[in-house]
């Protein structure tokens, strides 16, 4: 497999949200996000965004219905689609971080073993204001390496 275009994840993901531009300002206030790219149309929405967290890349946009498929925020539809999970540092600081700004967390900060020969993680789950599910986790112990 040819290495992936400078600068790129190998895998990315999109998102949908009904209010794109205050979503993505929220992304960076509340998880930590940064804005590498912000296009806005004329009448504001979002055409195309791509924001960082580490070496992960998410892009942001309005609903719309483009490429074939209606791209929807979790309200429109009445619950969410997908969970995206993100490795951080300090999951119990990233929490309270995304909590004083209006993250409504659905699991405290717990830990989860999976056993000697795997990994433990510690991990908490929120829902932005769209409802988009999101899991941060940070790795206690890593996987037992084979003999």
């Amino acid at each position: 497999m040819k290495p992936a275009p400078k600068g790129w994840p190998r895998i990315s993901a999109s998102i949908y949200y009904r209010d794109a531009a205050k979503m993505i300002d929220w992304l960076c206030r509340a998880f930590a996000f940064e804005v590498l790219i912000k296009v806005e149309g004329e009448d504001g929405s979002i055409k195309h965004s791509e924001l960082t967290f580490g070496d992960g890349l998410l892009m942001v946009g309005n609903e719309s219905d483009r490429f074939g498929a209606k791209q929807r925020s979790p309200l429109s539809l009445n619950g969410t689609t997908q969970g995206l999970m993100v490795f951080v540092d300090d999951v119990d600081a990233h929490c309270a971080r995304a909590r004083s700004v209006g993250a409504r967390v659905t699991n405290e900060p717990e830990v989860h073993d999976y056993g000697e020969d795997y990994w433990t993680d510690k991990s908490y789950a929120a829902l932005d204001p769209e409802g988009h599910l999101w899991w941060f986790t940070q790795r206690i112990r890593e996987q037992k390496e084979e003999k």
